[in-house]
């Protein structure tokens, strides 16, 4: 457990920004999903379902992201010297 709150406290920012993001994206899909069905049910099950995986997605793509510019970072800074 101690793990898990030390992951969330390090990675805070991104966390932040992910679940902003699930949020915003669970409403757009609900819009959607329902003008594409017609269905209520159907697009509040989609709309929770697509997010959730993205919002995952998102979360790994920013951390890719972090760790490339850190390397991106150190190269530089490695030339410069």
């Amino acid at each position: 457990m101690t793990r898990l709150l030390d992951a969330a406290r390090h990675n805070r920012l991104t966390l932040m920004k992910t679940g902003s993001y699930y949020l915003i994206h669970i409403c757009v899909a609900a819009m959607v999903a329902y003008a594409v069905t017609g269905n209520l049910i159907a697009s509040l099950t989609l709309s929770l379902l697509e997010p959730t995986v993205q919002a995952v997605a998102f979360f790994f793509h920013e951390k890719v992201w972090e760790r490339s510019l850190k390397r991106r970072g150190t190269a530089a800074a490695m030339q410069g010297a």
